[in-house]
């Protein structure tokens, strides 16, 4: 806690003073590290105890916000307790998709697979949403940049393209996380948000968030978010600080 950035402990201090509070964090690269094969990626130690510890606050609602569906989360993450799930960059939040989108989605699906096929380690996603073409195990890296390319040029321009980490995902909605904490922290009346993120689709959230809220980028990279902790096990030392001050 002590390693904790003093401008980030403040704004804790501040945020945990007001209610109903919203604590919004997306999972891979948060809660849990960033691996090769993406149901491996497990929590953090110390992650399922310090939600509950949160969650169990009067007044405080905890979410955590995905590109994975909601079945793909639960099931990865193994959590449990009184969470609010959002998946599918936020088009899965009151519900599982229509048939019009999830055929749209199948149609992009066969679309894609011959082209990822073609690069040795790289593997098709299907997801409830969308369709994520991954090439973090993709030995030859010019091999994977270029697929990542190819892909961008062969879906239509009417979807919605969510570039990440080694991965390009193309969805079949409009929807992306920013919107949906919005929606979710309307639905609570939230007085404040704190959102943690590590991607690129978190920058949606950030963005969408205001000077009353807590904006948190995990790990490298260029964002808008407030404040910036280095690694997951930080994102864990964080929300273990802001449970004691809720205490």
């Amino acid at each position: 806690m002590s390693a904790l950035p003093g401008d980030l402990a403040a704004a804790l201090q501040a945020f945990a003073a007001r209610r109903p509070l919203l604590i919004a964090s997306d999972y891979d690269g948060v809660l849990a590290r960033l691996v090769d094969v993406p149901s491996e990626a497990v929590p953090e130690p110390g992650v399922a105890e310090v939600l509950a510890r949160l969650t169990a606050v009067p007044g405080v609602t905890v979410a955590l916000v995905s590109g994975r569906g909601v079945a793909d989360l639960q099931r990865t993450s193994g959590l449990t307790g009184e969470l609010r799930w959002i998946g599918s960059h936020g088009a899965e939040f009151d519900g599982p998709l229509t048939g019009e989108l999830a055929a749209r989605r199948d149609a992009l699906a066969a679309r894609l697979a011959p082209l990822v096929a073609g690069t040795p380690g790289a593997h098709l996603e299907i997801k409830p949403a969308s369709v994520a073409v991954h090439v973090r195990p993709v030995a030859d890296r010019s091999a994977a940049a270029a697929l990542l390319e190819d892909a961008r040029a062969l879906v239509d321009s009417s979807l919605t393209l969510k570039p990440g980490k080694d991965v390009l995902e193309v969805a079949v909605t409009d929807a992306d996380k920013g919107s949906a904490v919005r929606r979710l922290a309307a639905e609570i009346g939230a007085a404040a948000v704190l959102y943690l993120g590590d991607d690129v689709t978190d920058e949606d959230a950030f963005r969408a968030l205001g000077a009353d809220d807590v904006t948190v980028k995990i790990g490298d990279g260029v964002t808008v978010a407030d404040h910036r902790v280095p690694d997951p096990p930080a994102a864990v030392a964080m929300l273990e600080f802001l449970a004691a001050l809720l205490a």
